[in-house]
């Protein structure tokens, strides 16, 4: 009997063959059609669409579970944005690391100013994984300097935090960003904003299980 709060009722395919498929397209680099080939090849028949409205509907899913699961990372921060294709044009992936690596958060945005930055650096702080930044390193993106003195203003940052401006310090951030590209190239861009932003929460899941940052998973 189906459980009725399963986030798998009413659907055709077992749940172990729709969370394969989730994951196997957050982590490598497959198309959809390369999934549906392989499926084919194990004797399951599924169609490339069908897989596309698995990974919109349950990569939030992955992201959403992992996060009560989160290890606690260091006050050390490394912000950076990166570009993602959307319907034809250029969108913005705020995304920060610790100095060890570990993913802190990650917000995708329409615009790239400081009212996203302070945007992106509420976010980050009301993560349950992070703490009050020590140092918080940048690139010379001027929207940050100004992201930084209007959160230190209404005290959401204290006044002590550091942001420092080195593109040398902040080449961690940028090595991560090549994970999520690379995932991210078969699609050749996103049709929409909201599939770009489900999509992209299951590839950070998997990214951050990867890495080691969730409890009981290694």
């Amino acid at each position: 009997m189906v459980d009725p709060k399963s986030p798998f009722k009413w659907r055709h395919f077992q749940p172990d063959i729709i969370l394969l498929n989730v994951r196997w397209y957050c982590r490598y680099s497959l198309s959809y059609r390369d999934l549906e080939e392989m499926m084919v090849e194990r004797g399951v028949k599924v169609d490339h669409t069908t897989i596309h409205r698995w990974v919109r509907n349950y990569a939030p899913e992955l992201d959403k579970r992992i996060r009560s699961f989160l290890n606690p990372t260091n006050d050390s921060w490394r912000v950076d944005e990166t570009y993602i294709e959307v319907k034809g044009e250029w969108k913005y992936l705020y995304r920060a690391v610790d100095s060890e690596g570990n993913t802190l958060d990650f917000m995708l945005s329409a615009k790239r100013d400081g009212k996203a930055a302070a945007r992106f650096f509420r976010k980050v702080l009301g993560a349950k994984h992070t703490q009050t930044p020590r140092v918080i390193t940048v690139d010379k993106n001027a929207a940050y300097p100004v992201a930084v003195d209007e959160l230190k203003q209404d005290k959401t940052l204290k006044a002590e935090t550091e942001l420092r401006q080195s593109k040398y310090l902040n080449n961690i951030i940028e090595q991560d960003h090549r994970n999520v590209k690379r995932i991210v190239k078969p699609t050749m861009g996103f049709r929409s904003f909201n599939t770009a932003r489900r999509t992209l929460r299951g590839i950070e899941a998997m990214a951050m299980i990867r890495k080691g940052q969730v409890k009981g998973i290694n």
